[in-house]
């Protein structure tokens, strides 16, 4: 066993984010167990207390466990692992998330086939198999959006940080995970820094992954509002050209100004909590608490970039 690990070290590391996971967590770690290529699988802990801990000291793959004191996210999860792979090659996999046995294979296939492809997402399927996601592609007011089919060519602009494979070295190149969003758009902000450093990002239809959407978290809830809007906002902030991030959050304050005039005026408002005025005032609140900060990491990253602001926008935005 010892000869054959040799022979075929791992050159993956999986880390999967956990919280409160004990429902849903195993299935992950089976499906990780029967991959067929060597790789080693990290767990950070978000300090659940519902029993996943027992869960992950007795599962007979015996994954290497990060317990963390206190809840840091999706995002702070990812950045605390960082700094414990020694792997060449990192993968991110949400804890409700299954892998076909053939996953990680054709994902480091197709980072052997390129070196010039930082990032290689995977196919994430429904438990009807219908599409999630297979890639993210960025929208003309910088959401990044999944797309329901694999691009033209297998390119998209970015990953569903759900299941991607990456270097690490490019990882690190480009700043790492931005561990204060908590959740949601990490993945976003992540391609974005490796769109502005030169690197390709790839979508490997063979890497399919059972995904169960939600069920660490709530969509639709207004936590999950308050991450995605903040946390778009600050991606601009951070990777846009200056124009691009400066019009969309001009335009969520203004929308968030005239939403009590038009209920006023009886006009027809969006029943979705992102539309609600504190939720709304709340992100605005955070994102200005967060300005110098954000300011001061888009300084970095412009330092770090190869390739011109506009020229990734307008190479993806709208895509």
């Amino acid at each position: 066993m010892a000869e054959q690990a040799e022979r075929n070290p791992a050159r993956t590391t999986v880390v999967v984010v956990t919280w409160r996971g004990r429902e849903h967590v195993g299935g992950c770690l089976d499906a990780l167990a029967a991959q067929d290529r060597p790789h080693r699988t990290l767990v950070v802990d978000n300090a659940s207390d519902d029993g996943t801990a027992d869960l992950l000291a007795a599962h007979p793959s015996r994954p290497r466990v990060l317990r963390l004191g206190r809840n840091l996210g999706y995002a702070g999860g990812l950045a605390v692992a960082l700094s414990h792979v020694d792997t060449p090659w990192v993968a991110w996999l949400n804890d409700d998330a299954a892998p076909e046995p053939g996953w990680l294979g054709a994902l480091e296939d197709a980072l052997d086939a390129d070196p010039r492809v930082a990032a290689a997402g995977s196919l994430l399927l429904r438990a009807d198999g219908s599409v999630q996601s297979a890639g993210v592609r960025l929208t003309p007011d910088g959401h990044g959006a999944d797309l329901p089919e694999p691009p033209p060519g297998g390119e998209p602009f970015g990953f569903c940080g759900g299941a991607v494979l990456m270097r690490v070295d490019a990882l690190r190149a480009v700043g790492g995970v931005p561990a204060d969003f908590f959740c949601y758009y990490e993945d976003t902000d992540t391609a974005w820094r490796l769109r502005l450093a030169g690197r390709r990002i790839v979508t490997v239809p063979a890497a399919r992954v059972g995904h169960r959407h939600g069920a660490s978290t709530h969509p639709g809830s207004t936590q999950f509002h308050l991450w995605n809007e903040r946390n778009r906002l600050l991606t601009l902030l951070r990777c846009a050209p200056a124009e691009v991030a400066a019009r969309e959050l001009t335009r969520f304050a203004v929308i968030t100004a005239l939403l009590p005039a038009r209920r006023a005026l009886g006009r027809e408002v969006p029943d979705a909590r992102n539309f609600r005025v504190s939720l709304r005032l709340r992100v605005l609140g955070e994102v200005l608490a967060r300005l110098p900060e954000t300011l001061s990491a888009r300084r970095r990253i412009g330092r770090r970039r190869v390739v011109g602001r506009g020229a990734v926008w307008h190479r993806w935005a709208g895509r």
